[in-house]
């Protein structure tokens, strides 16, 4: 009974192809065979290479990359080491594998408590302090008596009538020294802003 299943073998592999097929078709028909060959001598072993490194549920379809890489390659009709030449490419996707760990962007669910906008704080506290500066620049460019009432009023918080009391002038000029004052102030901040 084994010789027959032995010449039933043999008669497949002695079919004539099929006479609708070119001679250029031949090479493909030749390579696949090669690779069945091998698919059935090779694949377990392979299996068993994979699991140990990936584990058994991605070497099965790993074994699969493996091999549909090597059906795709020119160098599959002239192998010497069909076993060398599957752990090879088995141990490229896994290289292959390894670095794209290492590159893997890991994406976070946002927080809104942790993650919340802020302002850009080291940004405000410059321009604070180039605003500050230009001030300090427009008010020592002012006269005495403008820079005094000013600064007592917008500094000191005093009110109108009291500059006056305090500096013993009338109303209109208090009005009209901050006016004055910030009129050029605005000029000044204008030219840096």
């Amino acid at each position: 009974m084994q010789k027959t299943l032995v010449r039933e073998s043999r008669t497949e592999e002695a079919l004539p192809e099929r006479s609708n097929r070119s001679q250029s078709d031949r090479p493909d028909d030749a390579a696949r065979q090669i690779l069945e060959t091998i698919f059935r001598h090779e694949r377990d072993g392979l299996i068993r290479f994979l699991k140990g490194r990936v584990g058994p549920e991605l070497a099965c379809d790993m074994a699969q990359e493996v091999f549909l890489r090597a059906a795709t390659s020119p160098q599959l009709s002239s192998l010497v080491n069909p076993r060398g030449f599957l752990f090879c490419i088995a141990r490229n996707l896994l290289i292959d594998g390894a670095r794209r760990q290492q590159c893997r962007v890991v994406t976070l669910p946002l927080n809104e408590a942790r993650d919340a906008h802020c302002a850009a704080e080291q940004e405000h506290d410059l321009e604070a302090s180039d605003l500050i500066d230009c001030l300090d620049r427009a008010l020592t460019q002012l006269p005495e008596r403008t820079r005094t009432i000013f600064v007592m009023h917008r500094f000191d918080e005093m009110a109108y009538r009291d500059i006056r009391c305090a500096l013993g002038i009338s109303m209109a000029a208090v009005e009209y020294h901050m006016m004055k004052a910030l009129s050029h102030i605005r000029i000044a901040l204008g030219e840096t802003v």
